[in-house]
């Protein structure tokens, strides 16, 4: 198929038909209404093969996950995901890869009712841009800068999961058999907590998505705030599986420098606590309060009281 029979077979009239989607594909440009008082969120990753995915990965997989990944960026600005654009590069135009890509692609984009508008598709390296439009009411949007000293920190699910998950694809793991699939899942199959992050609106003061690892990430907040932190490792939330794989250190090095958790990562202040049970119930998620802001600039690390220094950073492109 040439370039516009391929969009038109794959991506033409799968995605929702949202009805602030005036002008879809098919134009030069989308044409979408946002509701009335409400702002964008707008977000753009790329995955590269042999960066961000295995050659071996099952398109469908990599289809769902691809657009997951960019919801959960919409998810930490507590934003309702909306539209969405793909840019997308292959060095051959197989059909059959295709069809398994679209097929995750839209399991994602009809679950989160967001709405394929444009996109582009190039002969190259195998790569996929997506770009997310979300919405939130104007003056509600969770941001990286509004954590103060005394807030409590949180986050939910578990962590690490999805970086021994890779270590097993790629061989350097081996798990007991009932263990495997869920830690290979959730690897492959990431959950942005777009339903949390909503919830999370109006109590938590500042958040970001888990992408990089802890000890990344939380440094964003920490700058973009002007303020310090401690963590409490011993809290640090640890799936059964994760327990039951490894040793209780190689664990926690997981959870805090594994990357592609996507977990959400947030402050509140102590006048908002007794709310959050509430609030987070009906997003059905497990949350974890790991350590608390405070005024002094760094990040320390404490096991049970004790000083403790982590093995590694989180993931960097560039060093």
């Amino acid at each position: 198929m040439k370039e516009f029979q391929l969009i038109e077979h794959y991506f033409t009239g799968q995605s929702q038909h949202r009805k602030d989607v005036k002008l879809g594909i098919g134009d030069d440009c989308a044409l979408v209404k946002p509701a009335e008082n409400k702002v964008l969120a707008i977000s753009t990753d790329t995955l590269v093969e042999n960066v961000h995915f295995l050659p071996e990965m099952p398109p469908q997989i990599l289809g769902y996950k691809a657009l997951a990944v960019n919801l959960s960026d919409l998810a930490a600005m507590g934003a309702e995901p909306a539209w969405m654009t793909l840019a997308l590069t292959m060095p051959t135009a197989d059909e059959q890869w295709l069809q398994g890509f679209a097929t995750g692609l839209f399991e994602a984009a009809d679950y989160y009712m967001i709405s394929l508008v444009g996109g582009d598709t190039t002969r190259g390296p195998k790569s996929i841009t997506i770009t997310v439009h979300g919405q939130v009411t104007e003056g509600k949007a969770l941001t990286r800068s509004g954590a103060k000293p005394g807030d409590w920190i949180y986050v939910t699910g578990t962590l690490g999961d999805s970086a021994l998950g890779l270590d097993i694809l790629q061989g350097i793991r081996d798990v007991r058999s009932e263990h495997h699939d869920f830690l290979v899942n959730r690897h492959y199959h990431p959950t942005p907590r777009v339903l949390a992050g909503q919830a999370l609106r109006g109590l938590a003061s500042s958040a970001i998505d888990l992408s990089d690892g802890l000890l990344s990430d939380i440094q964003h907040i920490l700058k973009a705030s002007t303020v310090g932190a401690v963590i409490d490792v011993e809290k640090l939330p640890l799936s059964q599986a994760m327990s039951d794989s490894v040793t209780l250190e190689t664990a926690l090095n997981y959870a805090l420098r594994g990357g592609e958790d996507y977990e959400l990562l947030f402050t509140v202040p102590e006048a908002q606590r007794g709310a959050l049970d509430t609030a987070l119930s009906h997003a059905g998620v497990r949350f974890t309060q790991i350590g608390q802001i405070q005024a002094q600039n760094k990040c320390k690390f404490q096991y049970h009281g004790e000083t403790f220094v982590p093995e590694h950073s989180g993931f960097e492109h560039f060093k």
